[in-house]
């Protein structure tokens, strides 16, 4: 609990100097935009998309980016119930904070490790839809820290923990 209390502290300036960008209402609703589709919005019309592009042997794409999703979700879920780490606008009340967060903790970004998961996945497969994936799970790991809900290590780690299943999921899904 220390340690994050000190890390905490650490990070604030940074969340407080990313976080100055969300009062410009343009790029606060951009932000917003890319998280609400961060939320999944994005990543389950994709997999209910590609087998009507690829046909049914992309079906086995969507049920691999489903499992780790889902075991993704099981991880997150178990990480924010023993961290416990406040967000940052929690922390600090000059954080500007417009975005409504999906539960009260912070560690790890759930955006942020399903979204890199699943850009791993659909690429190893699917390699052309880089052009496409790549720069939104970069906009969503971003738009975490600008909207105040996220330290950049709670993304950092979110990333992390994304890398670690996609790749531990081709051991078993390949």
């Amino acid at each position: 609990m220390k340690l994050l209390q000190q890390l905490n502290a650490r990070e604030i300036p940074l969340c407080l100097l990313i976080n100055q960008i969300n009062r410009r209402r343009p790029i606060s609703y951009f932000f917003a935009g890319i998280s609400r589709l961060g939320n999944g919005v994005f990543w389950y019309t994709l997999m209910l998309t590609l087998p009507l592009i690829y046909g049914w042997s992309a079906l086995y794409v969507s049920l691999h980016m489903g499992l780790v999703g889902l075991v993704g979700l099981m991880i997150y879920k178990l990480l924010k119930g023993s961290t416990l780490r406040v967000r940052p606008y929690h922390y600090n009340t000059a954080i500007f904070q417009n975005v409504a967060a999906l539960d009260q903790f912070s560690f790890p970004s759930g955006h942020t490790l399903h979204a890199v998961s699943f850009t791993l996945i659909l690429l190893h497969y699917y390699p052309e839809w880089s052009y496409l994936v790549i720069p939104f799970a970069a906009l969503t790991a971003v738009s975490r820290i600008v909207l105040g809900l996220h330290y950049p290590s709670d993304v950092l780690i979110g990333a992390l923990i994304g890398v670690t299943l996609a790749l531990s999921s081709f051991l078993v899904m390949v």
